[in-house]
């Protein structure tokens, strides 16, 4: 019995396509960013991610969040420069050999330890209640999913195309290069790439990934964005009232703290801030 070829890994073919046209795409001028440390005998490096040359605009992640892209394995996103980091991902920033894999991990385990990590010392005393408030020390659980699907809830993958538009025009992601990842779901985005955002809280990003995972099943949430140490979701369902968004908010503090410790001050002003109805999550790290 005659064996079917074996295809192509899209990036290989990226490689020597750069503008997609084999794999049925018409991408902007581009190409692909090598694996980092990744040299066999005989070999180079092997791609990672492919990049566009220039920023792109308006448009560009919904011109490429195609069947096309999704039939040959590849995910679409944003990458931002940092003033001091431009192109801070060709500068063998990614190590997706230290990931495990989300497969391995389930969501509520991971947040309770992230929790863990952060919800305040009793030492603390009033200041530290009133951050988590009007949660305690102990981990307060999963969120309860946002609204069901209906006429008024979007598609996810055309709010994140809507959303990576205002965060472009809006100055937001300023000058954002295009970025194909080979990943199932945008969710595994920053495992396959090994981003290293989170180090100095999280160096392992597959629970990044588990985490974003949930997100997706419960409220709709998208990637669209990473930068150098942070990450921007679009969310087509998010918690429609305080109460609803609390929870949600309670995971964020768990996931990145930084947006309460040096940003809102507690979860209470978070969530009105940044959760209630917010169809934008974005989360750094220091």
């Amino acid at each position: 019995m005659v064996k079917p070829p074996r295809k192509r890994d899209p990036l290989h073919v990226l490689a020597d396509d750069p503008r997609g046209r084999s794999l049925g795409l018409d991408l902007p001028a581009g190409g692909v960013v090598l694996r980092p440390g990744r040299r066999r005998w005989g070999k180079g490096s092997e791609p990672l991610v492919w990049v566009s040359d220039e920023a792109v605009g308006v448009g560009a992640l919904a011109a490429h969040r195609s069947p096309q892209l999704a039939a040959a394995g590849l995910q679409a996103v944003l990458l931002q420069d940092r003033p001091g980091l431009e192109r801070w991902w060709q500068d063998r920033e990614f190590a997706p050999e230290r990931m495990s894999d989300p497969d391995d991990h389930h969501v509520e385990p991971v947040l309770r330890e992230f929790w863990s990590r952060v919800v305040p010392d009793p030492e603390e005393g009033e200041e530290g209640e009133e951050i988590v408030a009007p949660f305690g020390r102990d981990w307060p659980g999963l969120a309860v999913p946002g609204p069901p699907d209906g006429p008024d809830v979007p598609d996810p993958q055309a709010a994140a195309c809507e959303l990576a538009d205002e965060l472009t025009v809006g100055g937001v992601l300023p000058g954002p290069r295009l970025a194909l990842v080979p990943a199932a779901r945008g969710a595994d985005v920053p495992t396959a790439l090994g981003w290293g955002g989170p180090t100095n809280f999280e160096n392992d990003t597959a629970l990044i990934s588990v985490v974003l995972r949930s997100w997706e099943a419960r409220f709709g949430a998208r990637l669209v964005a990473l930068g150098f140490d942070e990450l921007h979701l679009s969310v087509a369902a998010p918690p429609p009232t305080t109460a609803r968004a609390l929870p949600v908010a309670a995971e964020h503090f768990a996931l990145s703290p930084d947006n309460i410790w040096q940003g809102s001050g507690s979860i209470r002003a978070y969530t009105d801030e940044a959760v209630t109805g917010c169809g934008h999550w974005a989360f750094w790290w220091d």
